[in-house]
Parts: C-alpha cells; sequence; structure tokens
C-alpha cells in the first residue's frame, strides 16, 4: 500500500522529512561546489595539479577522524550541527575575495577548513539520526537517503558547472553557503531529545584512543570495516583505468561523465532497496553481496562493448555502497552512544583515505599494465574480500534487538551513516 512505500513514510514523520530535506538540500550544495572548485583553480592557475588538489583538500582532514570525533561525543550534537552549517556559511561567502592566482591560498584554505568541519559533523550527523529518526524508520531514511544524495550528484554539478559559467565561482560558494543555512534552519525545528554528554574521561588523546578500542575490540564491526576499506582501495584502482577504458571504446575523454552517470544510477537504486535488504540479510551478507556485485561490475568494464562497460559501471554504483551501510549500520547499533562519534569518526578513517592510495597506485598501475588485467585482477581481488567477509566470523554481530545497550544515552540505529559523504564521492566511475 501506498503508507508503506519508502518516501511516504520518511515525510509522514515530522522529525524524518525535515532532517532528511536539510542533508538533501546541504548535499545539492556540497556537490555543486565540489565540480566547481576544480574548474576554479584551474582557470586562475592553469595547473591541473593544483586543481586536483581541491579534492585533497577536502579529504585531507579524515586523516585525522578519531581525534576529530571526540567533538560530536563532548557537546550536544544538534545545536553542533547547526552551528558548524551557520559558519560553513559564512566561510563559504569569503570565496568571493577570490579573483586572481594570487588568491588560491585562501580558496584552499576555505576548503581545508570544509573538509574538517565536515569530519566533525559526519559522526555527529550519524549518532543524531538514532535520536530524531523513529527505530522502524531507520534503515529505510538511510536508504532513502543515498538515493537522495546520489541522485543531487547526478544534477547538481551541471549546475554548479552552469552558474560558474554564467557567474564565476563566488555565485556557487553563495550557492553553497544557502543551502548550509537552510540546512541549519530545518535542523532547527528538528525535535531531539538529548541528555548533556558527561565529559569523557581522561585528555584529548585518551578519549581519542578510547573509541578507536571500541570499534577495534568488536571482530564483527573490525571485519566489516576492513573489508570496507579494502573494497574502496580496489574500487579506486578500477577507476583509475576510465580514461583506457573509454578509449579502448573509441570515445572522446568526455565519455566518463557517461560511466560516472551509470555508476550514479546504481547508487541510486541501492539506496530505495538497502532498508528491506538489511532487515532480510543482516549487516554481514548484505555488504558481502554488495562486494560481489561490484566484482563482477568491475570484471564487465573490461569487455569492449558499450553497453556491458555501463551495466558493469551500474553494478558497480550498486555493489560499492553496501558494505559501508553495512559497516555504519552495525557500528551505530553495536557502539553505546557516548562514544559513537568517536568510533564513527574512526569507521570513516579507515574506510575512506584507502582511495586516496588506490589512486595513487592505479595511476601508475594503469602505465605498466593492460587495464584489462587491471580490472580483471581488481575483481578477483574484490570476489575474494566478498567471500572472506560472507564466510569469516559467522555470528560475530549480535542480533538486532530492541534494547538498549548499557551505558547509550541514543537508541541504536539500523542505518548507513547521514553524511554527505559516500562512495562516488572518491571513486567516481
Amino acid at each position: 500500500m501506498t503508507k508503506n512505500w519508502t518516501v511516504t513514510r520518511i515525510l509522514r514523520d515530522r522529525n524524518a522529512g525535515l532532517y532528511f530535506t536539510g542533508l538533501v538540500v546541504s548535499a545539492f550544495g556540497t556537490s555543486a561546489l565540489g565540480l566547481a572548485a576544480g574548474v576554479w583553480v584551474k582557470d586562475l592557475s592553469g595547473s591541473n595539479g593544483l586543481a586536483a588538489l581541491c579534492m585533497f583538500a577536502v579529504w585531507a582532514p579524515t586523516l585525522c577522524g578519531p581525534a576529530l570525533g571526540t567533538i560530536a561525543d563532548r557537546v550536544r550534537r544538534k545545536p553542533l550541527l547547526i552551528r558548524t552549517n551557520l559558519a560553513l556559511a559564512a566561510l563559504l561567502l569569503t570565496l568571493f575575495a577570490v579573483d586572481s592566482r594570487a588568491d588560491l591560498w585562501l580558496l584552499f584554505t576555505v576548503l581545508l577548513v570544509y573538509g574538517t568541519i565536515v569530519v566533525v559533523q559526519d559522526p555527529a550527523e550519524s549518532a543524531l539520526v538514532a535520536a530524531v529518526v523513529d527505530r522502524d524508520l531507520l534503515g529505510d531514511f538511510n536508504g532513502l537517503r543515498m538515493t537522495a544524495v546520489e541522485g543531487m550528484k547526478l544534477v547538481a554539478p551541471l549546475t554548479g558547472a552552469g552558474l560558474y559559467a554564467a557567474f564565476g565561482g563566488p555565485a556557487v560558494a553563495c550557492l553553497d553557503a544557502v543551502t548550509f543555512a537552510l540546512a541549519a534552519g530545518l535542523w532547527l525545528f528538528v525535535r531531539a531529545h538529548e541528555e548533556r554528554p558527561r565529559r569523557p574521561k581522561g585528555d584529548w588523546r585518551a578519549q581519542t584512543a578510547e573509541g578507536v578500542r571500541e570499534l577495534w575490540a568488536r571482530p564483527g564491526l573490525r571485519r566489516l570495516v576492513v573489508a570496507g576499506g579494502t573494497m574502496m582501495f580496489l574500487a579506486s584502482l578500477s577507476s583509475s583505468t576510465n580514461y583506457a577504458i573509454v578509449e579502448a571504446l573509441g570515445h572522446a575523454p568526455a565519455y566518463t561523465g557517461v560511466l560516472y552517470v551509470a555508476q550514479g544510477v546504481g547508487s541510486v537504486a541501492v539506496g530505495l532497496v538497502s532498508g528491506p535488504a538489511l532487515r532480510r540479510l543482516g549487516e554481514r551478507r548484505f555488504g558481502a553481496a554488495g562486494i560481489a556485485v561490484a566484482a563482477v561490475g568491475v570484471a564487465a568494464r573490461a569487455v569492449p562493448s558499450d553497453p556491458v562497460v555501463l551495466a558493469g559501471g551500474a553494478a558497480v554504483g550498486l555493489g560499492l555502497p553496501c558494505v559501508l551501510i553495512a559497516a555504519y549500520t552495525a557500528v551505530q547499533r553495536e557502539v553505546p552512544g557516548p562514544l559513537l562519534g568517536r568510533a564513527t569518526a574512526t569507521a570513516n578513517t579507515l574506510l575512506f583515505p584507502p582511495n586516496v592510495l588506490g589512486l595513487a597506485a592505479g595511476a601508475a598501475l594503469v602505465e605498466l599494465a593492460d587495464f584489462r588485467a587491471v580490472l580483471s585482477l581488481v575483481g578477483l581481488a574484490l570476489i575474494s574480500t566478498g567471500a572472506w567477509l560472507g564466510l569469516v566470523g559467522t555470528g560475530t554481530l549480535r542480533a538486532h534487538s530492541g534494547r538498549r545497550r548499557p551505558g547509550s544515552d541514543q537508541s541504536p540505529a539500523s542505518a548507513e551513516r547521514t553524511s554527505a559523504r559516500s562512495p562516488s564521492d572518491a571513486n567516481p566511475a
């Protein structure tokens, strides 16, 4: 019936609807700026290397995730998110001062601070979602969130590029600032009951280590996070072959944009089914199945056929998010609320930085070996990773329970993290 459809169920819930709308609005601005920043730097400097550094500046703070994640466990999450969104809105307006190569230091500084704040927001959002969304909607909420965010990535970059071409970089920065301000305004009306957090014991280093230990001491969580990081590394090796694939198909380099769209379609689709699939399969099997689907998609990209390559890209987009959804679901469900921010930030650090290593290794590998051989080896490695996750450690994750864990100040979640980042951010096509 219509009332059971995911979109209807989410939007009929006041808190879920407001929170979801805020996330989508913010994601639109972020995706628009992501493309425009690199083009902006390229236009001002003429340097491909400096343009590439834009993505690095945003992602570099992830390496400090466990330490930055302690902030989310020291304060109430809703006020933190509202204030950091308003701070980002104000920060982005400073980019109106950038109009020459000499001003690029300001742009890179803003991107670095932008990335740092996002690293703080990620665990806060992940922890807050359990407090503002009804428990039975959590899986559906986060699946729909992924669908919406990935859908934004199919239209927002084009919007940003058009706005940049018409009015320049400051106009895109203004758009992003407006979306952050709107998200903060929407979240202001979200009803979230949060107790004042108890001040964690020990200094900053001890608090960070406590979050790392909490995650690593749980075998089920450890395997999911390790499998996710391995998959992201291997997927980035695959994405390094994009231009070689396009060349073999006889298309111009711009055709890589079509590959990106194909992967985006797959990511949109998985968001619609992730909630029911998680409930049916559980985190471990859901993650393993996703890795297997991605492996088939990677191998298919070696076939010299447009339809097969595009279908393979869609399969990669379908499979990539599954293990990440599974990992964050398990973290939110297993880790007590007072430690959830630090544990989520630690998971982020283990899951996403392997992209950087994979892209660098892939760039060198594709020059030394035939791209078809690279794709075949990556496919085999992904199958092995999926099999390891699916067959090793059966039963290490606790069965889903409606009871709260002792010491938890929030209900556990059964959902993917709610940040604006996703696999396609660092693994396009």
